[in-house]
């Protein structure tokens, strides 16, 4: 049976601004999800990020196979994203929710699936991911398409991208 699963976000995660630094504490996580309450019982991946200058950075990718309310603040997580906090003196943290579709929120293994998937495709975008599992890198890349190195792409790795829908 075929899992789909649709996008939302980005969500603004709220912080504490304290004397000495930004955190997120029960009532932030309570005013998120008071603002998220579409999503907190669905399933699927979450990614946490962070919203700098014109772009996005990932941090952290997490599934939930038994509500997002319930598994991406808890204390581990948390832990996480708070690492994420104190590397970063500005930008905004976000949350993007992969939902998967059906009435019983999608097939497990394929939420574990799309999170390997995710977690790799993370790792391209940030090396310094936070993720502990699933994080051994691809000792192989293409040019201009994916884990290649930097520098623009060639006219034809663009086109292949294109092909691809990479």
């Amino acid at each position: 049976m075929k899992t789909t699963f649709a996008v939302y976000g980005p969500c603004e995660v709220p912080v504490y601004q304290g004397a000495g630094g930004r955190t997120i504490t029960t009532d932030e996580v309570r005013v998120f999800w008071q603002s998220n309450s579409s999503v907190a019982k669905s399933k699927g991946c979450y990614v946490f990020a962070m919203r700098a200058g014109k772009g996005f950075s990932p941090y952290y990718v997490g599934k939930a196979t038994k509500g997002f309310k319930q598994e991406a603040f808890s204390p581990h997580k948390l832990t996480k994203y708070q690492q994420c906090l104190a590397d970063y003196r500005r930008g905004t943290p976000v949350m993007f929710f992969v939902v998967a579709s059906g009435k019983k929120g999608g097939n497990t293994a394929h939420i574990g699936e799309l999170e390997g998937f995710l977690i790799q495709v993370g790792l391209t975008a940030n090396p310094y991911l936070l993720n502990v599992k699933g994080t051994k890198a691809e000792d192989w890349g293409i040019t201009g398409v994916l884990r290649g190195g930097k520098g623009k792409p060639s006219q034809d790795a663009r086109q292949f991208r294109r092909l691809m829908k990479i």
